[in-house]
């Protein structure tokens, strides 16, 4: 592996890239050989989310299923909060049953993520995806005990720059999510914020993904 993608919706099958491909219960592909699988808060539908756990916990028990999510909160749309929260705690449930990483989507809703997380005592690692806040905010969830991994507004965005800088190089990760721009790209830039060079930043990772996927 000399490139680890956290989080895509984009399989590319590339021998050198690791890809965390984001797949739903109810369209699933086999044939992906890593992913997580989770219920976005987007997808929510109550009538549904028994029989999308059952798939899920079945999944978490194979080789291929490194981590359940993307799972979360987000007080922008119309699903009720308490019925997100509600499935996201089922979720951390199996994660924590299953000894699995969590990928999180957090919009809006970082308070009660970390509340969530105390609540709970949950114990694997949890990752925030597609970072795009401040400093405090990245403060904070690193207090917490959270991972963060950047993408798409790492290359947006050119004022996250000092965020990613002040991230601890052991608790980040780099990630394409839906965006054109491939894995390398992301890397180069992160390279040169941190201003170390691509092989240093491919151990550090690696480094970090041993950490959280081979507990």
């Amino acid at each position: 592996m000399d490139f680890f993608n956290f989080h895509t919706h984009h399989f590319t099958n590339q021998p050198n890239i690791l890809e965390l491909v984001n797949q739903y219960p109810n369209e699933f592909d086999a044939a992906i050989p890593s992913y997580s699988i989770g219920i976005h808060p987007w997808y929510i539908t109550e009538n549904r989310v028994d029989a999308d756990l059952k798939i899920i916990e079945e999944k978490l028990q194979t080789e291929n299923c490194l981590a359940i999510g993307e799972c979360g909160l987000d007080k922008r749309i119309e699903i009720p909060l308490e019925l997100q929260i509600s499935v996201f705690e089922r979720q951390l449930v199996l994660a924590e049953k299953y000894k699995k990483p969590v990928v999180i989507h957090c919009v809006a809703a970082f308070q009660e993520v970390i509340a969530i997380k105390k609540k709970m005592k949950i114990s694997v690692p949890m990752i925030m995806h597609g970072f795009s806040k401040n400093n405090q905010i990245a403060e904070q969830l690193i207090k917490e005990g959270f991972y963060i991994s950047f993408g798409k507004y790492l290359l947006r965005n050119p004022e996250l720059k000092t965020v990613f800088q002040n991230v601890p190089n052991d608790l980040f990760f780099l990630e394409t999510d839906k965006i054109e721009e491939n894995i390398k790209q992301v890397y180069d830039l992160a390279s040169e914020y941190k201003g170390i060079t691509i092989k240093d930043l491919q151990e550090i990772i690696s480094s970090n993904f041993k950490e959280v996927f081979e507990r």
